[in-house]
């Protein structure tokens, strides 16, 4: 990522406030039906979730040892309509209220001070059963969001007050990422659930910390019994310009990112494949940078408790812009690391990561796991050096109908006292999600 013009943040800071948009646990739709009858449908759709946060080392904070707590409360409502000839008319309406309480983010990104209500989703659309239309306020993912999953970068009011015209409160809940909705969208989705299908997309952001990036792209997937292929093509239309010149995002005007991919388990039960290929061309310097992961994992299907390993591979050329990745199928995706991917770095550009991850379920209702990083730092620069170990340890404990809760352990350990904290101490990070579906 390019250091911004015009104020005297760190460059590591920057990239933590472009890439860090850590997206709460993927929980399917909840709705409480209101109405249903002659085709129509009404829901009420309701999710809580808080979170309790600590650090024993600072990464921007001005406190050394910052605790905090985050929280939302999304709540609205959702519906569909039969049409003619089988097709159907859908869209929903809800808001989001959310805040950060305590020191703020162990990288300083949040005070403590934030809070908002605003308008989430507001969309709507027609779908068949081989076509999608869709306008309006929405989130969007394509393939395993390792390029575009939803603009959910929450700053809050540490970075307010370094320029007038930058204002990049959102309301808090930056790890939760409380708000993930794209401001304006047009999503057109063709084909089925087997074979070919496509989705072709127009994106404006009003996220401040993402420039308020204008993209359009379209995506093309073969999806087989063992496994979807799928390529990609976006071009950046545009930015705010004052916006990119704070963050150092002036390249997405004009940017053109290209990405192949594949997820599957090539026809073979246990097993589990996904990679994926991007080449990148910045909109300003026109300078080509590249980015990739290759993973495979095993389920141990019939050992106890069912546990699986996962090793995967990624790297990042320096000056790569992870644009809108997020959260998506875990712990460790796509924030590689609790501590590096959300407060230390490195943050989606200039590194090598290796991942070697571990779940079980010991039931039905708890999923226990560990990952571990190692982190090699590729940027130029003698200033911060972002190599690291990082291990964490997670649960997931579904502890009634509308309570699941998740408890993770971290440790971050750099390589040299060069590096974000200013020192090679092993962090002790630790945090506690609870999430209330309705």
């Amino acid at each position: 990522m390019k250091k911004s013009n015009g104020h005297n943040l760190s460059g590591y800071l920057l990239s933590a406030a472009v890439a860090a948009a850590t997206a709460a646990m993927a929980m399917p739709a909840q709705a409480y039906n209101l109405y249903s009858q002659d085709g129509t449908e009404v829901n009420l759709d309701v999710e809580a979730v808080f979170g309790v946060f600590s650090s024993d080392e600072t990464y921007g904070n001005s406190e050394s040892e910052p605790g905090w707590q985050e929280g939302y409360i999304k709540y609205g409502f959702s519906g569909s309509r039969d049409l003619s000839n089988g097709a159907s008319l859908f869209g929903a309406a809800n808001a989001v209220s959310s805040g950060t309480w305590g020191d703020g983010d162990a990288a300083g990104l949040t005070t403590g001070d934030e809070n908002k209500t605003k308008i989430e989703d507001l969309y709507i659309g027609v779908r068949t059963d081989m076509f999608e239309l869709s306008v309006g306020r929405q989130n969007l993912t394509i393939g395993d969001g390792f390029i575009l999953n939803g603009d959910s970068l929450n700053l809050g009011k540490g970075l307010e007050g370094i320029d007038p015209a930058f204002e990049p409160d959102r309301g808090g809940a930056y790890w939760l990422a409380a708000r993930k909705a794209f401001d304006k969208t047009v999503v057109a989705r063709v084909g089925g659930d087997d074979g070919v299908r496509s989705d072709i997309f127009w994106i404006e952001s009003d996220n401040a910390g993402q420039a308020s990036t204008e993209l359009a792209g379209v995506n093309l997937e073969y999806v087989t019994e063992k496994g979807t292929f799928g390529a990609m093509y976006i071009k950046g239309l545009g930015v705010d310009a004052g916006e990119a010149a704070f963050m150092g995002l002036e390249g997405r005007d004009g940017q053109k990112t290209i990405s192949v991919r594949y997820q599957g388990n090539a026809g073979v039960e246990n097993l589990f494949l996904s990679s994926e290929y991007v080449s990148q061309e910045d909109g300003v310097t026109g300078d080509d940078t590249n980015a990739w992961y290759a993973e495979a994992g095993w389920t141990f299907a019939d050992a106890p408790w069912a546990p699986s390993v996962n090793y995967r591979f990624t790297s990042y050329d320096a000056g790569y812009d992870p644009l809108f990745f997020g959260f998506n199928r875990g712990y460790g995706t796509w924030f590689q690391g609790e501590v590096a991917a959300n407060y230390a770095g490195p943050f989606g550009t200039g590194t090598d990561i290796n991942y070697l991850g571990v779940t079980a379920h010991p039931t039905e209702m708890l999923t226990v796991g560990a990952g571990y990083f190692n982190f090699e730092d590729k940027n130029d620069t003698d200033a911060v050096d972002l190599s690291a170990n990082e291990l964490n340890i997670w649960a997931e404990w579904v502890a009634m109908d509308h309570l699941i809760i998740s408890p993770v352990l971290g440790f971050y350990t750099p390589d040299n006292a060069n590096s974000s904290q200013g020192n090679d101490n092993t962090n002790t990070y630790a945090q506690i999600i609870a999430i209330v579906p309705f």
